[in-house]
């Protein structure tokens, strides 16, 4: 038996402030990011990264440029991510698929509870049994 207590997680929703934004630190780009950005862009892959990345300080691969201040290159006005609809896949998991302790000083995600259920037992023919 599970303890009720295990059963809850939570998840945070972002709410688009921009502060992981403007946080100095390195955007890993991975396999097939720079395309994505690139095209997105309107830009050839060579004209992206000569514009948008730097090397890693590890000089394992590539990583977007930052502004002087620290932001992101990618951060436009108060909080608009110009390549939101691609963005990278390290942007896109924080703070729920990676974070950082004391990440919820800077960060006003809201924090999301949830409860999960077993699930029913399937019939035959794939469909819940009534219960």
């Amino acid at each position: 038996m599970v303890a009720d207590d295990e059963r809850h997680h939570h998840v945070y929703a972002c709410t688009r402030c921009g502060n992981c934004c403007r946080w100095p630190g390195t955007v890993k780009l991975g396999a097939g990011e720079i395309a994505r950005l690139a095209a997105f862009l309107g830009l050839s892959e060579a004209d992206f990264i000569a514009q948008y990345t730097q090397l890693r300080h590890d000089r394992q691969g590539l990583a977007l440029t930052e502004r002087p201040d620290g932001a992101c290159i990618m951060l436009e006005g108060t909080n608009r991510c110009r390549v939101n609809p691609v963005k990278p896949v390290q942007c896109e998991g924080f703070p729920n698929a990676w974070s950082f302790p004391g990440f919820e000083q800077e960060c006003p995600a809201v924090k999301l509870r949830y409860r999960l259920r077993p699930l029913p037992p399937l019939t035959a023919d794939g469909m819940a049994e009534e219960r």
